[in-house]
């Protein structure tokens, strides 16, 4: 094993992040929103020894052409898929994506301490902003002007966003904060349990968290116990330097998009520049790759496989992240140079979800085993721990 062992993910979204991925024989597209569809998913990725799941989610269904049919346009709440998967699931991390700008903080922090619990310390959460006015049509509570596609490629590319976008990442990192303080509102030992003396909790180990901010103000305590990891993974998908600086501002890893051109180490270079421009201090920020997959399979080459797919969806797919095809030695390969170039791992996303999660675990995983790149078991019980983090959290009112 090499003495940093790469960290690998999956990001799972629907049939697969390729938009005509229902569409392949093996996709079960009738069993899409059922829960065995789901389960055998996360199966597989535990069958693989991954790290994690992400499991994606939106305010807003995903966007087809001209009003078109042939997109699977619907979607099932991920918070609530990760809790299926809990107690069918022993080892494999469960991050649901869950906005932060539509949702209250509270009911963010006890939906994952609730699956902290029932997963035995394996949640995280990966916090997203929703910046268009058709998700903020759904509550009607507030206005918010979206930017444009050409706005918004523009802001990612030159670094400048309009004061608005700000705005929003200023209130998602407040909505990080509440979320923590609220896991810390119970000290660890504030359940009591005795029968004999009548009494559950120490009412001294609860904490008002009194948080009074420009967006929120909230005094708790949670209504659920710290969860069993004291403060579950928070994770964020960044492309630009302001987002990378939310990030850093809260979260325990993020998640970048590097081109294969350059790599991840230019980016690696700007989150750490990110790091130091918020002042963040304690652990280190963890940075993940992210990467389209379509791997050879028996069938076909990848290439020939993205290319079928391709044609069914009558254009070419685009994606924010880098794209992959060809052999699991090949992928192998750019995931060992992209480890070298600074990354702590790479989350990879299944083009079709099925067949690209199933060559990820058993073709993938062990060329990357015998390359001493990957375990070969798992060590950790949580999530903190699989990824190296600190598993013995303070509370930050224990003391107070």
């Amino acid at each position: 094993m090499a003495s940093t062992p790469l960290h690998l993910g999956a990001a799972l979204d629907g049939a697969g992040w390729h938009p005509a991925a229902w569409r392949e024989p093996n996709s079960r597209p009738a069993e899409l929103f059922g829960a065995r569809y789901w389960t055998d998913l996360a199966a597989t990725a535990e069958r693989g020894l991954l790290d994690f799941v992400t499991i994606e989610d939106s305010l807003t269904v995903p966007q087809a052409p001209d009003r078109a049919v042939d997109r699977v346009r619907a979607r099932l709440d991920a918070e609530l898929i990760a809790a299926r998967l809990a107690p069918v699931t022993r080892h494999l991390g469960l991050v649901p994506v869950v906005t932060a700008t539509h949702t209250e903080p509270f009911h963010v922090a006890t939906a994952i301490a609730t699956l902290d619990y029932t997963s035995h310390g394996r949640a995280g959460w990966q916090t997203r902003v929703s910046g268009t006015a058709s998700e903020a049509a759904h509550f009607g509570r507030r206005t918010i002007d979206e930017l444009t596609t050409a706005e918004l490629a523009e802001a990612v590319t030159s670094g400048r966003f309009p004061p608005a976008a700000h705005e929003l990442f200023d209130e998602a990192a407040d909505a990080v904060e509440v979320v923590r303080r609220l896991w810390d509102s119970w000290e660890d030992d504030a359940e009591i349990r005795d029968v004999a003396t009548r009494r559950f909790i120490d009412r001294d180990k609860l904490h008002y968290i009194d948080f009074r901010g420009r967006f929120f103000s909230v005094r708790g305590p949670s209504i659920t116990p710290r969860p069993p990891q004291g403060q579950p993974v928070v994770t964020a998908l960044a492309h630009a330097p302001l987002i990378y600086e939310f990030a850093a501002r809260g979260a325990d890893l993020v998640f970048v998009t590097p081109t294969h051109d350059e790599g991840p180490a230019p980016i690696v270079r700007r989150v750490a520049e990110a790091a130091d421009r918020v002042g963040r201090v304690g652990e280190p920020l963890r940075v993940y790759a992210d990467l389209v997959v379509f791997l050879d399979t028996a069938d076909a080459t990848g290439a020939k496989r993205l290319a079928r797919l391709n044609d069914l969806a009558g254009a070419e797919f685009v994606s924010d992240a880098a794209i992959f095809t060809g052999s699991a030695d090949a992928l192998a390969d750019l995931l060992a140079a992209w480890h070298d170039a600074g990354v702590d791992g790479v989350r990879l996303r299944p083009g079709v979800a099925v067949d690209d999660l199933s060559a990820i675990a058993d073709v993938l995983v062990p060329v990357l085993q015998r390359r001493g790149l990957f375990r070969t078991g798992y060590a950790e019980t949580t999530l903190r721990g699989l990824l190296g983090l600190p598993t013995a959290v303070p509370n930050r009112y224990a003391n107070a």
